[in-house]
């Protein structure tokens, strides 16, 4: 069974959700961005020391809060760490903020257009975990390239497949077939996304909901029979790329949608600032976001 104060949360809070869980293939580009190259650390433990001191500062800074923010999707490493000499999830929750986790292990080499998620033969050990501590949910990403029908059914289906197994957990899974904004076929990828999830909804259990996470799509409000439902607890958009203030001018044109952002969130913070330079950067950022995702 979902925490009702957390579904309520998800369901119906105004605001969005934080994308703080960056894995090991993408923390030199976000501890880059953050002002820390790579001569500051030798070997992987040290560079993922570095990465959750940022996320630390981040999930305890004042403006990081649920007044705005709804949840927040965390790396293992950062659900197994502490901030403030509290475990993450508590701290978030403490805060207003739902835990989410990203459980993929990252993406297969292309085919079909499409890139599949890895194998997850620890997923139940880790969903077991996460649930443990309080924990309310799950995200995996898989990447859309080009449009192919037999591609994008895979891919979605995969992606349900394993939202199975996170709901027999008692867990909400954030299902996430991201399609690629640089594709020349974006939009064709879009509709195909569509038909082929609600495809997957409509075959769901009437008492299973789920989440998605989708790109922003070319056609505006093409996704609002993905939002309007009855199987679809939220859907969140990803920023794929954009500028915040690009992700956020277009999210602003679909009814429904909700931000999950990770490079536009925290694209102008860094490791040289003040705390109350700090704060007052993330502040703004998240402002604008959930200004762009509470419009109508």
């Amino acid at each position: 069974m979902h925490d009702p104060k957390m579904m309520d949360k998800i369901e119906n809070g105004p605001g969005f959700i934080a994308a703080l869980d960056q894995s090991g293939g993408s923390t030199p580009k976000a501890l880059k961005g953050y002002g820390i190259n790579e001569d500051a650390y030798s070997n992987d433990e040290e560079m993922f020391a570095l990465i959750h001191g940022m996320r630390t500062r981040i999930v305890t800074a004042p403006s990081f809060n649920g007044d705005k923010i709804i949840g927040a999707i965390l790396f293992e490493k950062t659900m197994d760490g502490e901030a403030d000499g509290k475990p993450v999830p508590q701290l978030l929750w403490e805060r207003g903020v739902v835990p989410f986790l990203k459980v993929d292990k990252g993406l297969e080499a292309e085919a079909d257009g499409v890139q599949m998620m890895k194998p997850m033969p620890g997923l139940d050990a880790l969903l077991v975990r996460a649930k443990a501590k309080d924990v309310f949910g799950t995200k995996m990403r898989s990447v859309i390239n080009k449009a192919s029908p037999s591609g994008i059914a895979a891919i979605v289906k995969q992606q349900f497949d394993v939202a199975a197994q996170v709901l027999d957990h008692g867990m909400m899974p954030i299902i996430e077939p991201e399609v690629n904004i640089k594709s020349d076929e974006r939009a064709e990828c879009d509709a195909l996304v569509l038909s082929e999830t609600k495809k997957q909804l409509d075959a769901l259990p009437e008492d299973r909901k789920v989440m998605l996470k989708l790109s922003i799509p070319v056609e505006p409000n093409l996704y609002a029979p993905l939002v309007d439902h009855p199987r679809v607890a939220r859907v969140v958009a990803l920023s794929g790329g954009f500028s915040r203030d690009e992700a956020c001018d277009e999210l602003a044109k679909n009814r429904g949608m909700i931000a999950s952002f990770s490079r536009a969130l925290l694209q102008d913070l860094r490791h040289s600032m003040s705390d109350a330079e700090f704060d007052q950067s993330l502040s703004s950022a998240i402002d604008q976001i959930y200004q762009a995702s509470i419009k109508g």
